[in-house]
């Protein structure tokens, strides 16, 4: 007997990434990671408190980098990103994270801000496989909110 409609869970293939300032074609990746935020704890206590311990506030919210993986072509708008900083010149972004559904609509959206290239890994060389050659972005970000 049925007691509700039945309420499957995302599937994580079906992604988009947004960076403002580059194309469509660039924000293609296979694979981000990183989405990923915690509070510190703050311990504090008065010198005349019965407790025998530490009340436990909350401190600075702390975001993890985004790594973003995609396979390596012609197109060089994320090494002109990164170049921008190397020479300098601060270039900070704003983007998403957006999560679809199976008609490919949007579903859920984490949105980052203040980003910049902060690594940039190009892939590695082996003649004796056919695997695809995979460049990794890292992204410090300084917030990251679920929408």
């Amino acid at each position: 007997m049925p007691t509700g409609d039945r309420v499957d869970p995302f599937r994580g293939f079906n992604f988009r990434v947004e960076i403002t300032g580059t194309s469509d074609v660039v924000a293609a990746f296979r694979e981000v990671t990183g989405l990923t935020t915690n509070i510190d704890i703050a311990e504090y206590r008065d010198g005349n408190s019965r407790d025998l311990h530490p009340k436990k506030l909350f401190g600075l919210r702390k975001y993890s980098n985004i790594v973003l993986k995609r396979g390596i072509t012609t197109n060089t708008e994320l090494w002109t990103w990164y170049r921008q900083l190397v020479n300098g010149i601060a270039d900070r972004r704003n983007g998403a994270i957006v999560l679809l559904d199976e008609e490919h609509n949007d579903t859920v959206r984490w949105n980052f801000y203040e980003a910049w290239p902060c690594k940039l890994d190009w892939p590695a060389f082996n003649a004796t496989t056919n695997e695809v050659a995979v460049e990794t972005l890292e992204l410090a970000v300084e917030k990251i909110e679920l929408v």
